[in-house]
């Protein structure tokens, strides 16, 4: 591992200090603290940008005076609101690099966990005689998509996602991880891209990370989210359950007898969506998976045999 060697005091120093001035931490991204923020923008001004998760035990390269002058710029970015992984340009999520741009929602630690609850659900399955499918509804940038074809050898995902801007960047995320022969990205509202009798009962896992805050509390989100990243991607409808509501109607047409239905909930909203789910019918099971806090943040249904 490389040792870790700070840049010349003076800069990063000022650095931090610019960026100290106005900093309110973001609860979603845990990992971007001041230091780790301004080694990101370091590395990338050198013209080796890296996940902000990847850079506590990089070696820091001296900075020409062009890089200084864009690591200065890149800075006055992030002092101003821009998030950091759209400054980078990449984002670690669930041990796969991803690249990031605005148009599509940046992948979150949180949504982790949506992830490894589907990857699980995967691997408890029998294998078929050919390779397993899943389906990832709003997909973004392809994180979960990717997760799920990094981590589980024989499965082929299909991702969708309503914004054609976030599936021309998952489209350039399968061929940046080199999985694009098992993750196909297709633009499309919920199920409609699939909805299609050859994939009628096809899927062994469905995975959604939906929009699901209010129309209303949209507007109330933090200027950098609010200001930045695709309304689309939060906007729930009035009570932030549209989306997901409609995914759970209409999986059970697509997922195979005993599949999973794996979707990421708002806090607040567990309880409400297992009763929804409950009330459905058509699974035999349905459960909540809580995360570190003991907020439920993953609800898992399966599909009646």
């Amino acid at each position: 591992m490389p040792t870790t060697t700070r840049a010349p005091h003076d800069r990063f120093a000022v650095a931090i200090e610019r960026l100290s001035s106005g900093w309110t931490p973001l609860e979603d991204k845990p990992e971007e603290t001041l230091e780790q923020t301004v080694r990101a923008l370091w590395l990338t001004a050198a013209g080796d940008p890296r996940p902000v998760r990847d850079v506590a035990s990089v070696a820091l390269p001296p900075l020409d005076a062009s890089a200084s002058m864009l690591f200065d710029s890149l800075v006055a970015r992030r002092s101003s609101g821009e998030p950091l992984a759209y400054l980078v340009g990449r984002q670690r999520f669930a041990g796969v690099e991803l690249l990031v741009a605005p148009g599509a929602l940046i992948p979150r630690i949180e949504t982790e966990l949506l992830a490894q609850t589907a990857i699980a659900k995967l691997h408890s399955m029998p294998a078929s005689a050919g390779a397993r499918r899943a389906l990832d509804l709003c997909t973004g940038s392809g994180n979960v998509a990717l997760a799920l074809a990094h981590h589980v050898s024989d499965v082929i995902v299909d991702g969708c996602d309503i914004s054609a801007d976030a599936v021309a960047i998952a489209r350039r995320n399968a061929d940046f991880t080199h999985l694009a022969g098992r993750a196909r990205f297709r633009a499309g509202d919920l199920f409609a891209p699939v909805d299609d009798p050859a994939n009628a009962n096809a899927y062994a896992v469905v995975t959604c990370n939906p929009p699901y805050i209010s129309s209303a509390k949209v507007g109330e989100m933090r200027a950098e989210i609010a200001k930045h990243e695709p309304r689309l991607a939060f906007d729930g409808g009035r009570f932030g359950l549209d989306v997901l509501l409609r995914t759970i109607k209409d999986a059970p047409r697509f997922l195979v007898p005993g599949g999973w239905l794996c979707i990421e909930v708002g806090r607040g909203q567990g309880s409400f969506v297992i009763d929804r789910i409950r009330r459905a019918g058509g699974y035999t099971s349905c459960d909540g998976v809580d995360d570190a806090s003991g907020v439920t943040r993953v609800v898992t249904a399966r599909l009646t045999a």
